[in-house]
């Protein structure tokens, strides 16, 4: 990308750290605050951070509800560190079922702000993304990537149950950038 950027004298916008992408994709949060103001969680898948960071930027500038992330446990390198300050590292992506998810290093700026603002982190495995997908097409109609399927995925996991029993929680479904042979791939797991 930086070759075609240099070579061709174009502008780089990154996807997700930059303030302004950030603040675009934090217009989800204001939408949520705004329709259901009194949400107690919300979860969001996480990629670059772009839109978790976002998002809790503007729930968290209104009100302090729970803010929730879930991403594959395959892309789960590129945050670990979240916990424990230090440097943000860089890691080969390995393929998972959420690949609009994978990227090799968290945002700087998306970093910061999702450490200082989410609440907790949530693992999903690679069965629990394609689950969730099923489900949402099975009980939704409604189809999407793997990515976009995330935090669908912590929801249906059971492993949120603490935070979200007898609480109003909006799960972040985004993403229908996915192939009709994935999808048929997918639900070949389902029987008929």
């Amino acid at each position: 990308m930086s070759e075609i950027v240099e070579m061709e004298g174009r502008i780089f916008i990154p996807p997700y750290d930059d303030p302004k992408v950030i603040a675009g994709q934090g217009t989800i949060g204001l939408e949520i605050m705004e329709d259901l103001y009194d949400v107690d969680n919300v979860i969001v898948p996480i990629g670059g951070g772009g839109l978790i960071a976002g998002i809790a930027v503007a729930i968290k500038s209104i009100t302090r509800p729970f803010v929730l992330l879930a991403y594959s446990q395959k892309t789960f390198t590129a945050w670990r560190l979240l916990s424990t300050p230090g440097e943000i590292t860089t890691h080969r992506t390995t393929g998972t079922l959420a690949d609009g998810c994978d990227v090799s290093r968290p945002g700087n700026l998306t970093y910061e702000i999702v450490r200082e603002l989410v609440d907790d982190i949530v693992l999903v495995s690679e069965d629990e993304i394609r689950n969730s997908m099923i489900a949402l097409i099975q009980r939704n109609k409604v189809v999407t990537e793997g990515a976009g399927a995330l935090a669908c995925a912590a929801l249906l996991s059971g492993k949120l149950d603490q935070y979200i029993q007898n609480r109003k929680t909006v799960s972040i479904i985004s993403g229908g950038n996915i192939d009709l042979s994935r999808v048929s791939q997918i639900t070949g797991f389902v029987d008929a």
